[in-house]
Formats: C-alpha cells, structure tokens, sequence
C-alpha cells in the first residue's frame, strides 16, 4: 500500500535513485539560476545576446539598485504586504474557529458544511473571474487592496479550514469535555486549549498561505489596473517595456519578489516540518 523504503530497494535501482537526483535537482534549478545569473548581467552583455555565459561584468549594484530606486517596486512591494499579511490572518482566524466547531461540535448537516468547504477547493479559479471581477466593479472595490485581500481571504478559508480540522479532530475529545465540565466557555476552550495545541499546524498553515497570496498573480492582475493597488507580481511584468525589455531588472525584479516567500519558509522551515508531521504517530 505504501512506497518501499529506499533503505531496501535492490542495489541496482538504489543507486540509479542517488545518481539521477543531481540530474534532477540541476534541471530544477536551471531556470532559478539563469534569472539569478541575468539579474547580475549588465545591459551591454544582454544586448550583444550573451544570455548563457557567465558575467564579464557585474552589474549586481546597478541592477538591483536601478530595480528599487528607479521603478515602482517600493510600492507594489508595500502593496504586497498590505494584502499578504490581512489575507493570511483573515484566512487562518475564520479558518480555526470553523474548523473548530466543526471538529467538536455534533449538528445536523455538519458533513454537509465540511463537503461545502472541501467542494469549494476544486471549483477552478478561471470560471469565477467574470463574476468577481464584475462584483468588486458594483461594490466599488475594484483596483483597491481590499478587493484582493476580501478575495483571498474568502478563497482560502476554504482550504484552510479543511486542513485545520483534521487537526482539531485529532485532539483527545476527553479535554475538551473537562473543560466544558469545569465551566470553560467555548471561545476559552479554543483560544487557551485548542489554538495552543494546534500552533505547528497553524505556522505550516500560515506559510502556506503567505506563499499563495504573495505569488498571485492572476487575481491580481483581474483585480487591478495601474500602479495603484498593484503586487509585486504585477509590478514585475510591468517592467516590460512597449519595445525592448531591459532583462536584468526584470530578473532583479523577479529576484526582489521571490526574497520574502524563500525567507519565510527557510526562517519557519522547523514549524512547517512540525506542522505537516503533526498528530502522524501517537504513543
């Protein structure tokens, strides 16, 4: 029923496993170094076409400070923030108090609102762009931060409150029924006992979310029009020129939106892990 451990694969398969993971990491990784390699590549090399050679001359100052001080990026970056961080604490609160009533609370059409939730996750984006779009033009939210923050939040949630539940589902039932006996009110059940019991999940959650939010680009780009209110995401594409690219800042760009995401996982990697092994062995 599951994979066979490496450990007892037969020695030929074994080693033809180790050897093709080099292979296979470096083609991985080829498109990530040739945008770090290009966004250290001055504009002369770029225009004599010398896209795969290393650097003759580094122009990593130039770029990335050309790229911060001379564009918008400043601005989507804030933009970037001030959707980033509402959107994931807005998706993870509704998310962790659905998913607690719907772990510890016996109702009539609870499976029925857990179905809802999890048929929500497979309702392709695409078809909801019209009418989103057309919404946030009536309510007068279009090319705002809100628009794309009330979005985000609304369509994660979803997700996020299946992923929490199972997890609340996994706590002994036991305690919270003492609590209950003892005289605790529901909101200091699940603010003194179940969020503390749940953090791992909650922190593998939150990086999840903030690499969603934070990397959208398609919403972003329905949502939006102009500088305004537009992410980093945006604001990358928008250093296209009408009739030539400089290719260095849009890779410096790329570079200088990919940063936060890449920080934030490495600087939570221990909670991710923790989170996403949570409750996988008792005893």
């Amino acid at each position: 029923m599951y994979p066979l451990p490496v450990e007892r694969w037969k020695p030929l398969n074994r080693t033809l496993y180790k050897a093709s993971l080099p292979l296979a990491l470096l083609i991985w990784l080829l498109p990530m170094l040739a945008v770090l390699v290009t966004s250290i590549r001055s504009s002369d090399e770029l225009s004599q076409g010398d896209y795969w050679g290393w650097p003759r001359h580094f122009a990593l100052i130039e770029n990335y400070g050309t790229a911060l001080t001379q564009t918008p990026m400043l601005h989507y970056f804030a933009n970037s923030v001030l959707i980033t961080v509402p959107s994931v604490i807005g998706a993870i609160v509704l998310a962790s108090m659905a998913g607690f009533a719907l772990a510890t609370y016996r109702f009539p059409g609870n499976t029925a609102v857990l179905f809802a939730f999890v048929a929500g996750n497979f309702v392709p984006i695409q078809i909801l762009m019209i009418p989103v779009r057309d919404m946030a033009l009536k309510v007068g939210l279009f090319n705002s931060v809100w628009a794309l923050v009330i979005f985000h939040v609304s369509f994660q949630t979803g997700f996020c409150t299946l992923f929490l539940r199972n997890f609340i589902k996994q706590l002994p039932f036991e305690m919270i029924e003492a609590a209950r006996v003892e005289g605790a009110s529901e909101w200091t059940i699940y603010w003194r006992i179940v969020l503390p019991l749940i953090r791992p999940a909650l922190a593998a959650l939150g990086i999840l979310v903030f690499t969603f939010v934070w990397n959208d680009y398609f919403w972003a780009l329905c949502l939006t029009q102009g500088d305004e209110a537009a992410p980093i995401t945006v604001g990358v594409a928008a250093l296209k020129g009408q009739w030539t690219t400089a290719w260095n800042l849009v890779a410096a760009g790329s570079v200088l939106a990919a940063l936060p995401s890449v920080l934030m996982f490495f600087l939570m990697q221990k909670h991710f892990v923790a989170g996403l092994t949570f409750g996988a062995s008792k005893g």
